[in-house]
């Protein structure tokens, strides 16, 4: 599943020929994952409040990575403290002159390795769980829907240029 920003086209922006910057009309919304609209919870004309949920994507894919890395995660964890407990018992067995060096250092690369897989799993589960919280597309600002072009069906592709779901103006409708 490709991962981007979220895309968010500014439509009426301009810079004036004093530098200044006028207001954008409409803002073009998007998620930033890619899914299926499960359910759109705003229509054209409606006002809405910054973060308010405007539509969803079907969770079930997301839901189920996140399940997934949450596994890797409680695996890699497990690991990690058993590899700490090997270590520790090596550094002991070493300090009472019982294992050799290379068994030290066996133990001590073990643990360094369990702890890189664990910290990559810990990463994936933030990512994930950021995936599965974007499936809400939420307004970024206090506004009126102008159009809903993305309806319940719409399938959302989160590349270069996805196509606008819902369309927020400023102003009044």
């Amino acid at each position: 599943m490709k991962q981007r920003m979220a895309t968010i086209t500014l439509v009426g922006f301009c810079l004036g020929s004093a530098g200044s910057l006028w207001a954008a009309e409409q803002v073009e919304l998007t998620t930033r994952v890619s899914g299926v609209v499960e359910t759109v919870l705003v229509k054209p004309g409606q006002r809405v409040k910054k973060g308010a949920v405007l539509l969803r994507l079907d969770k079930t894919v997301l839901q189920a990575r996140l399940d997934e890395v949450t596994a890797e995660q409680t695996l890699a964890h497990a690991d990690e403290g058993d590899a700490k407990r090997e270590l520790e018992r090596a550094k002991e067995l070493f300090d009472r002159a019982v294992s050799s060096a290379s068994e030290l250092e066996a133990a001590t690369l073990r643990h360094a390795r369990a702890k890189a897989v664990l910290s990559g799993a810990n990463a994936r589960r933030v990512i994930a769980q950021k995936n599965l919280n974007d499936a809400d597309l939420k307004a970024p600002f206090n506004g009126v829907v102008s159009s809903v072009p993305g309806g319940a069906g719409t399938v959302v592709t989160a590349d270069c240029q996805p196509k606008p779901l819902v369309i927020l103006s400023l102003g009044n409708p």
